[in-house]
């Protein structure tokens, strides 16, 4: 048994991949400490699960770069002293810092100076993803000074995990050792996304399309709006059901108003409790996954795409490198990113062929089943274990 501090300049348990991480570490039988953000509404300290968690007063606000530059400062500030504080108390044998950003693994200096071993879990390619957010190239000097603070992240930790080997070939391409990254897949977990709760039951006479996740311009909402736009009348009974909030539901709202088709579209607003999105996904007739196409996207899977495949639901899903590395042509409903016109055939192949919709589920299914999370939790706690192992 271990004693393991995990920090995250996040929101837990909100956090899926870090929640599944600590209930892994905890299932094996070893003591958890969480260090995060604080969402409002939630305190400063409590337990969850047994798991002592640790909130600094600092929300995250959408408020700009600078903003978060300066929170982002607070925050490892304030986990640094935190975690150095805890570890005199608890003595950690590992400290696992969650991206974003890089730089929060150094929140782990004091229990690191005093012996614990550090893990990083590389959620994204930083310079990637800057680059995409704010148009700059990738020779633009702030994103080639992310890329040397992640490279430095890497080279401080004794172990680092990330989500896709697409990422660990562009962290090893820049310099990174490649026998010290182990990927885990970003699957879904089976114990919330239980298909034996929620089995696939849609409504007679509706053809229901649902989109949940964070509502950003990366995600592709606006490309499924304009598809149900083109759509019109030729599927009468077609219905998009938008479970999120985030910084770009505004603009997609507006836009179905401008297409006139706010009597399709059905937006949650703000996170609804999670046994509503899951009656949701139940009801529908597919699940959309319309990412762009971009440098930092081509990297990386969506949560969403596997929750839709644990949930036994077709998918209609944007062409991406990654994702295609990983699932084939009868895996999805492929369409080209942000093509509304594609996406609008794709919509349509579904609801002329509902058999081809089961086979897509049943296709999915299998080519999913070793990257389910029970497979994903061996190579976490393997990945833990190892670092455990080490004099």
């Amino acid at each position: 048994m271990a004693r393991v501090l995990v920090i995250r300049q996040g929101s837990f348990p909100l956090d899926a991949r870090v929640r599944r991480e600590v209930e892994a570490l905890l299932d094996g039988g070893h003591e958890v400490d969480v260090i995060s953000l604080r969402r409002e509404g939630q305190k400063g300290r409590e337990k969850w699960k047994g798991v002592d968690v640790y909130r600094p007063p600092l929300r995250h606000r959408r408020e700009g770069a600078l903003v978060y530059v300066i929170e982002h400062f607070a925050f490892m500030v304030m986990a640094s002293l935190l975690a150095g504080f805890l570890h005199l108390r608890r003595r950690y044998d590992v400290v696992q810092a969650n991206t974003i950003p890089d730089s929060v693994v150094f929140a782990s200096i004091l229990p690191k100076l005093m012996g614990a071993r550090v893990m990083l879990d590389l959620h994204e390619c930083v310079p990637e993803f800057f680059s995409t957010k704010y148009g700059m190239p990738m020779k633009h000097p702030l994103v080639r000074l992310s890329a040397f603070v992640e490279q430095l992240a890497i080279r401080y930790s004794d172990r680092v995990i990330t989500c896709t080997q697409e990422m660990k070939d562009v962290f090893v391409k820049r310099g990174a050792p490649a026998d010290k990254i182990d990927v885990i897949l970003n699957s879904a977990d089976e114990a919330v996304f239980d298909v034996d709760r929620y089995p696939p039951r849609p409504e007679p006479g509706a053809f229901t399309l649902i989109c949940h996740g964070s509502v950003e311009e990366r995600y592709g909402h606006d490309t499924l709006v304009e598809a149900v736009a083109l759509l019109g009348d030729e599927i009468p009974e077609l219905r998009l059901e938008v479970y999120g909030d985030g910084s770009f539901l505004d603009e997609v709202q507006q836009l179905t108003k401008e297409r006139g088709v706010e009597e399709r579209v059905w937006f949650a607003g703000e996170y609804v409790p999670i046994e509503q999105l899951l009656e949701g996904i139940a009801r529908a007739d597919a699940g959309v996954v319309a990412m762009k196409k971009d440098a930092f996207r081509d990297l990386t899977h969506c949560n969403k795409m596997y929750d839709l495949i644990a949930m036994r639901r077709p998918a209609v899903i944007s062409r991406t490198d990654s994702v295609q590395r990983y699932f084939d042509e009868s895996s999805f409903e492929y369409f080209d990113a942000d093509d509304p016109v594609d996406l609008a055939r794709a919509i349509r192949e579904l609801y002329a062929n509902p058999e081809r919709a089961q086979q897509l589920v049943a296709r999915a299914s299998e080519v999913n089943e070793p990257y389910r999370w029970p497979h994903q939790l061996l190579l976490y706690r393997g990945s833990v274990e190892s670092l455990l192992r080490r004099p």
